[in-house]
């Protein structure tokens, strides 16, 4: 993975780890271990999500620029539908407190999406190739002067 695509991954992932921290702290205080583990488990799974779905995305850039846009729809569809399930799936588990784990996936979501919109402005993204603008120098024509 080239040293940008890590620098956007952590740009994204380190803000949703602290919500996800802050996310335990609350729900352990609130519902006690039983949010704190349902909290740890929802933002885990929103970095994982988000995280295979930015590297989806890159690859996706790199290999088949054609298909970004439509690859990146697809996949925020996708990711909304496994989330869904997987709340659905936990709806009434005892293993954790399944509000804390919904709020605290939904948190991390959030805050893994306000920092990537973050990180994409504040990349210096090229929309002209500066090397190609070198090499194509228009000829001359008409009289030398």
């Amino acid at each position: 993975m080239p040293s940008n695509d890590v620098r956007n991954l952590l740009q994204c992932a380190v803000p949703t780890a602290a919500a996800g921290a802050v996310a335990v702290a609350v729900s352990g205080v609130v519902a006690g271990g039983k949010g704190a583990l349902g909290a740890a488990v929802g933002a885990v799974l929103a970095i994982l999500f988000m995280g295979i779905g930015l590297y989806v995305l890159q690859w996706t850039a790199k290999t088949l620029p054609q298909l970004f846009q439509a690859m990146g729809l697809m996949l925020y569809v996708a990711q909304l539908l496994l989330l869904l399930i997987f709340v659905a799936l936990f709806k009434d588990t005892s293993l954790f407190h399944a509000k804390a784990f919904a709020l605290a996936l939904v948190v991390a979501t959030v805050v893994w999406m306000a920092a990537q919109a973050r990180a994409h402005m504040k990349a210096k993204i090229f929309y002209i190739d500066p090397d190609s603008a070198k090499s194509e120098k228009p000829e001359k024509t008409g009289p030398p002067s």
